[in-house]
């Protein structure tokens, strides 16, 4: 057997873990070190992940750890200084999404990554979840005819901890159709297959006035051929326990729906409601086929690219573009290929 890829995580929050998870059940991969500019953050997530090294300073941790590929889990505005080192060390990178938090920064990312032969892979998670694999496959089987229209619904009741939150600053975040809402762009783009032209999105702030990002989006795309698609995605949602997903695509030939999903099974108790996860973890699938783009193998399922990500922050910049001017947004079709 080969060598197992040497990992380093950079970023130790929610996220991270996750991704350790998923590393830690893939033999051909081992978690070199975790880098965190917070010492104390570093030094609790190494412990958690089995006692692996940390350090502050992600040069140098490249260097001394002899890294392969790298998982970046901070926050969106740092994605292409971070991005760069990474290039400039030689190794290869899986960037939570979204990629940047501006076209031109995604756009130098993938040029850094693809001018040194380097693999550059954006999280899209939800392209690797049951859900959406379903719902692409039943489309390329033809179970719709040709898609005319899709819409998704992902609602959910959290929103981020406390004023601190580096999430709703919009400065580091982007804005939330940035942050989260290229999840939805994304899928409903590749469930159509179709180059977006145009875009149009509403917002309000349900949880609080003073919010700097809309916690309440509903983005509308059209396509080339004349299709169309609705993102509706919600961070303010009560009961805040109980999340709710929802998709429907019409084609000329048939109807597709899935009416309720929620990530998983509802369970009612004495200590309240809650989710338990069904099914297995896009996270695992989505490091199995970054890993194995690393290491050259065949590929089992359609990888999400740097160019990807590019994609989706064309589309969630025009979406942050568009809530500010209360206006229909004109896309760019070579910016969006």
């Amino acid at each position: 057997m080969s060598e197992p890829t040497r990992v380093v995580v950079v970023g130790s929050g929610f996220i991270a873990g996750e991704h350790l998870s998923a590393l830690e059940q893939l033999p051909d991969a081992e978690v070199v070190g975790i880098v965190d500019l917070n010492p104390g953050r570093a030094a609790a997530a190494a412990k958690s992940a089995g006692g692996v090294p940390w350090a502050v300073d992600l040069g140098t941790a490249i260097a001394d750890w002899s890294a392969d590929a790298a998982i970046v889990c901070t926050p969106n505005h740092t994605h292409p200084a971070i991005g760069k080192v990474l290039a400039d060390a030689g190794v290869h990178a899986l960037i939570e999404k979204p990629l940047a938090i501006t076209p031109a920064d995604a756009a130098e990312l993938v040029r850094v990554f693809e001018d040194k032969g380097l693999v550059l892979s954006a999280a899209h998670t939800h392209r690797y979840a049951p859900y959406a694999r379903a719902v692409r496959q039943a489309i390329v089987d033809g179970a719709v005819g040709r898609p005319l229209q899709a819409r998704i619904t992902l609602l959910g009741g959290w929103i981020w901890g406390d004023w601190r939150n580096w999430q709703i600053d919009r400065s580091r975040s982007g804005g939330h159709a940035l942050h989260n809402g290229v999840h939805l762009l994304d899928l409903v783009t590749w469930w159509l297959g179709d180059t977006p032209t145009h875009l149009h999105a509403y917002g309000r702030k349900r949880a609080a006035a003073d919010l700097e990002v809309h916690d309440y989006l509903m983005i509308t795309v059209g396509y080339a051929s004349g299709a169309s698609a609705v993102c509706e995605m919600s961070r303010a949602n009560q009961p805040r326990g109980i999340g709710y997903r929802e998709v429907f695509v019409q084609g000329d030939g048939g109807t597709l729906r899935l009416p309720w999903d929620n990530e998983g099974l509802l369970s009612w108790g004495h200590d309240g409601t809650r989710v338990v996860p069904a099914g297995p973890s896009p996270f695992l699938a989505q490091a199995r086929t970054w890993l194995a783009a690393v290491r050259g193998d065949q590929l089992e399922e359609e990888p999400v690219t740097g160019r990807t990500g590019l994609a989706a922050v064309v589309l969630g910049d025009a979406a942050e573009r568009s809530l500010a001017s209360g206006t229909m947004i004109t896309l760019e079709q070579e910016a969006a290929a």
